[in-house]
């Protein structure tokens, strides 16, 4: 057995990210960064490839969005297709308005990866509009969902 590189670690198991294998990092690193408020924690390329965290920078509570890109011969799932996230599978982020919602949509249309224009959903769901990533992957808007007001209440 290996010894251990890093120091800090949570004291519990917990949940820290979503990886995503990308054709285009550095596209995918611009899309994220344009269209959420996700910022860049770590990028760096190594034999295999490249990879990029995305996250919120909140040390408490990490969670990151993983980005992978391998190299063609280095690549360990060559031949396998890229799996995304779509038609109802996605990527969630709750906007603190209804108005940033249809901000995202007019942005997103503007930019022709409008995949769910802005729409009132019944509850739970809220008020939400969907992009696709550079690879197809869907990334939900919301405004009013209570993702963040329950996990707050019953967590908080």
């Amino acid at each position: 057995m290996s010894e251990a590189i890093h120091e800090l670690r949570p004291k519990t198991a917990r949940w820290t990210h979503v990886a995503l294998r990308v054709t285009d990092i550095q596209a995918t690193i611009d899309w994220y960064t344009t269209f959420t408020n996700l910022e860049v924690l770590e990028q760096r390329e190594d034999d295999d490839g490249f990879g990029a965290w995305l996250g919120h920078p909140d040390p408490d509570n990490p969670f990151i969005l993983v980005l992978a890109q391998f190299f063609p011969d280095k690549d360990p799932f060559a031949g396998a297709t890229t799996a995304t996230l779509t038609p109802f599978s996605h990527l969630g982020i709750e906007l603190p308005t209804k108005d940033g919602v249809d901000e995202v949509a007019k942005k997103g249309e503007a930019a022709g990866c409008l995949a769910f224009p802005a729409k009132q959903m019944p509850d739970p769901i809220g008020y939400i509009c969907m992009l696709s990533d550079p690879d197809g992957n869907m990334v939900e808007f919301s405004y009013d969902q209570g993702v963040y007001e329950t996990a707050r209440d019953k967590w908080g």
